[in-house]
């Protein structure tokens, strides 16, 4: 037997052949718009629509941006959201379906078989690389013979328009309001009993069982006409009753509980996001987003997470009907810290001299 033979035929043993012939190119089956001119067209309109599809909806996100009166109103919030992220999603949607579209039933899709060489290709070989370039761009339509300029027309708008409608609502949020003693206050006052959220019913001590939670808004917060949602997310507060004996009472805030019942801003002191997991056994209360953890029995200390300061805590009484109200507002600025960098943060009150009033 021959060395070729070795080589190309099994061994009594079992083993793989030393080599594998060629199977070669599978029939290549021509699409349906390669053949019939009609189909062709078809085609390209379908793929233009697609690219239209793309224009209107970056119309349709930019005009409803400035066109829709948003108001305060959550089903106003709720359909100007809607009519943005349908026109984004129609933007981007539209481009990358019609390119897909564009590829499939028009471009080349002949198989192609380039020679392997160990280092550079030869001259022949480049050239019929930077060829076969040349004839996919010619395929495509963007140039030479098949040149398809409603394509080229349709595609380039849409991939020009489509960023606007993501950035123009984004950019058009970006306002000049830097004041940030807003956040220092917030519309608890003294005697302002304290609410469920969101239905407003007044909450008392007698309902609030030792390792109850309760999502807590200012009395009378529904009723306002104008700036409800950012009232809202200034003051919002979890009411959490602990054992007394668990609860480790701050230095110069004795009178700030009321039988082991503690109340504390619900925004993180990290970036803002709300703070709703209540741990009842370790008394610790979690950030969803990035995991700050507060120690409530211990004054909503940190003990774990990038925050870098308690949640602050609200002042509370029970008043002569047996409903739980504020002795007075926040005695330091709510949510995150990293605004206090620009200066001023409350009344009077530099970053130096910590904030608190």
């Amino acid at each position: 037997m021959s060395t070729t033979d070795d080589q190309t035929e099994p061994t009594s043993t079992g083993e793989s052949p030393g080599a594998f012939e060629d199977p070669g190119l599978p029939y290549h089956r021509p699409r349906k718009a390669d053949v019939d001119q009609k189909a062709d067209k078809k085609a390209e309109r379908q793929v233009a629509a697609m690219f239209a599809l793309s224009i209107v909806g970056t119309i349709v996100a930019v005009g409803g941006y400035f066109a829709i009166d948003m108001t305060e109103e959550i089903a106003s919030i709720r359909f100007t959201n809607m009519v943005i992220g349908l026109g984004i999603f129609l933007a981007m949607a539209g481009i990358g379906f019609g390119a897909i579209h564009w590829a499939k039933t028009l471009m080349r899709d002949h198989e192609m078989v380039e020679e392997r060489h160990e280092l550079r290709s030869s001259d022949e070989a480049r050239e019929g690389a930077i060829q076969n370039l040349k004839d996919g761009v010619e395929d495509s339509g963007i140039s030479g013979v098949k040149r398809r300029p409603l394509l080229v027309g349709t595609g380039l708008s849409a991939l020009l328009l489509a960023p606007l409608a993501a950035l123009v609502p984004q950019l058009g949020n970006m306002g000049g309001d830097w004041n940030t003693k807003k956040f220092a206050h917030t519309m608890w006052r003294q005697g302002m009993r304290l609410t469920r959220d969101p239905d407003g019913t007044p909450i008392r001590a007698a309902d609030v069982t030792i390792g109850s939670v309760f999502h807590v808004i200012p009395d009378g917060l529904n009723d306002l006409e104008h700036h409800m949602l950012e009232e809202k997310a200034k003051a919002v507060v979890l009411l959490i009753r602990l054992d007394p004996q668990d609860l480790k009472v701050q230095e110069g805030k004795e009178d700030w509980s009321f039988d082991g019942i503690v109340a504390y801003s619900k925004i993180c002191t990290h970036v803002g996001c709300p703070v709703a997991l209540y741990e009842q056994q370790t008394h610790h209360l979690l950030c969803p987003c990035h995991q700050s953890t507060f120690d409530v029995a211990d004054g909503a200390k940190v003990v774990f997470g990038p925050a870098k300061r308690p949640l602050p805590q609200l002042p509370i009484a029970v008043d002569d009907e047996g409903y739980i109200v504020a002795r007075s507002d926040f005695h330091e600025p709510i949510g995150p810290s990293y605004w206090n960098r620009l200066g001023q943060t409350s009344d009077g009150l530099s970053e130096s001299e910590g904030g608190d009033h």
